[in-house]
């Protein structure tokens, strides 16, 4: 290969590689104004079209160590490359065939994966890359999180358990004891006598012991005598 078209490979094999996909396209009926207003659609996004000979592109892939397309490299070929996400500048692309109708997707590879014009129909309708990353978290995070919620449940309602049981003991541990079996003792005590109570007021008591009857005396001093 003649040292210029060595350099274009080179060049290419470059542009493949700092790539993380490659959509070739048949660019058949575009002119130099189609082209212009692509570019500009392309570059928002971090993308760029160039025309390529086919060629030199089979050689560029295969020194890339892309897969073998060889057999879609036909006709006129330009090819779009980029440095971001694919999904928006496959709907770039897309919109863009669909609204001149002068060029059609020949194949595509992303991630050095070879993806059918329908594959990239497909992903031309999904939402950026960032936004499928948000998406896909969140589905991974809500059965996690309630798995979470099931796991904490039991250990809070143990903790709110022995909290309730603490804030009562202080209460319990306050209120004395009744006496309930030594009230009616000292009732008791204090309505029964003793017996050394007892004997004083025995004592003390009219007409405990008997006392004999005095004789009557007559009117001459002597005694009457009793019947």
């Amino acid at each position: 290969m003649r040292p210029e078209k060595a350099s274009i490979v080179s060049d290419l094999s470059e542009k493949l590689n700092r790539s993380p996909f490659v959509l070739v396209t048949n660019y058949q009926r575009m002119n130099v104004n189609h082209f212009a207003d692509l570019r500009n659609r392309l570059a928002a996004n971090g993308a760029e079209v160039h025309v390529v000979k086919n060629s030199f592109l089979r050689r560029a892939m295969t020194d890339s160590g892309l897969p073998d397309v060889a057999d879609k490299l036909t006709g006129q070929t330009a090819i779009v490359t980029g440095e971001k996400d694919v999904a928006p500048v496959a709907k770039i692309l897309k919109g863009f065939l669909a609204e001149f109708k002068i060029a059609a997707l020949k194949v595509g590879v992303v991630d050095k994966s070879i993806l059918s014009t329908q594959e990239l129909d497909t992903l031309a309708e999904l939402p950026p890359r960032d936004v499928l990353l948000a998406q896909l978290l969140g589905l991974l995070m809500s059965p996690a999180t309630k798995l979470v919620r099931l796991l904490i449940e039991p250990a809070s309602a143990f903790a709110r358990l022995l909290n309730a049981k603490a804030s009562k003991m202080p209460a319990e541990e306050a209120k004395p004891e009744a006496p309930a079996a030594e009230a009616p003792k000292d009732e008791a005590a204090k309505t029964e006598a003793t017996p050394e109570e007892v004997a004083p007021l025995a004592e003390a008591t009219p007409g405990a012991e008997t006392t004999q009857e005095q004789p009557k005396t007559t009117e001459g001093g002597e005694p009457s005598a009793t019947t």
